[in-house]
């Protein structure tokens, strides 16, 4: 995201401050305490309103459609009357250079993972694309400096999880789904093969054979993260959908969700985690972690969630 604006809006809001400040000092030398007193309540006010002004008057980006890598589509779906912004990625499991890699078991102090944000994840391994994956626990977002997980904190995973062969989870709760990915990039849905490969759990399917089965959790309109496969088995579908944004994209509930995975091909849909942890990245040209969606972590646009697990998936530029 670019703050750019926001903060040029704050530095020149602040230096007008300062200046009037300055001003007003000059004409009322004898009354330094109070002017003090304004310049400190206008000067803390200041960055609160620009901040509060930007929040719920953001410009929508523009709909986009392009190729970001061999066999993976990107496109943008902005839709400005609900509002809502809908982020999907097509790909291609033929694509011969394609890998998928959940990320791998890294106990610590008891627990399953050590927490990490989905563009800590894409750098750490050498991914092109990443997704956040399952739900997990301990975790909690009071407020902008009082949350749980940070990087590396410990945290365990609600559903069945494996990376690279490494089953490491088999499930805590029963009403978690499974996606799994084979050697072979071959995907299904709740159906493990003999030897799961990587393995990513969500909270429940959003469609089975194109039907919209009974949902069970968060039903309100919340960012939302999807993977799904079309009829053929031969596209996979990532799905994330910003929410929480005022003006901006207000989220989706299940069924609005599975919707739009039926409407851009979706014969199977899975619902991973969602919420504040619902973050989209690919590498950049330059090698660096660029996030095309907008997380809602804390309630600060653009702030990505330490999360429990990812899906990821590695694919050559130029094969």
């Amino acid at each position: 995201m670019n703050f750019e604006p926001l903060m040029n809006g704050i530095a020149a809001g602040a230096w007008s401050l300062i200046a009037l400040a300055v001003f007003i000092g000059w004409r009322l030398r004898r009354r330094r305490w109070i002017v003090g007193l304004c310049v400190f309540v206008l000067l803390a006010a200041l960055p609160i309103g620009v901040g509060a002004f930007w929040y719920n008057h953001r410009p929508l980006p523009a709909a986009e459609q392009r190729l970001l890598f061999p066999g993976v589509e990107y496109i943008r779906d902005v839709r400005p009357d609900v509002p809502i912004i809908i982020h999907v990625v097509r790909i291609d499991l033929a694509t011969p250079s394609l890998r998928f890699l959940v990320t791998p078991h890294t106990p610590t102090d008891g627990h399953d993972q050590a927490a990490r944000t989905t563009s800590g994840f894409l750098t750490e391994f050498g991914l092109q694309l990443a997704i956040n994956g399952d739900g997990f626990a301990p975790w909690s977002a009071g407020d902008v400096f009082n949350f749980y997980p940070r990087e590396g904190d410990p945290v365990n995973l609600r559903g069945r999880s494996a990376s690279n062969g490494a089953v490491y989870t088999d499930g805590y709760t029963d009403d978690y789904d499974t996606a799994y990915f084979g050697f072979d990039n071959h995907v299904s849905f709740d159906t493990p093969p003999a030897q799961p490969y990587n393995a990513i759990s969500g909270k429940e399917m959003l469609l089975i054979d194109g039907e919209k089965p009974i949902y069970r959790h968060s039903l309100g309109l919340h960012p939302r993260t999807a993977v799904g496969l079309d009829r053929a088995e031969r596209t996979l579908l990532i799905i994330v959908v910003d929410g929480r944004q005022p003006t901006y994209s207000e989220g989706a509930t299940p069924a609005q969700l599975a919707e739009i995975a039926l409407e851009y091909g979706a014969w199977d849909a899975l619902n991973l985690d969602g919420g504040g942890s619902t973050t989209l990245v690919i590498e950049g040209a330059d090698g660096e972690p660029f996030v095309l969606n907008s997380p809602i972590h804390t309630r600060i646009p653009g702030r990505e969630r330490p999360v429990a697990n990812h899906l990821g998936l590695y694919i050559e530029r130029n094969p």
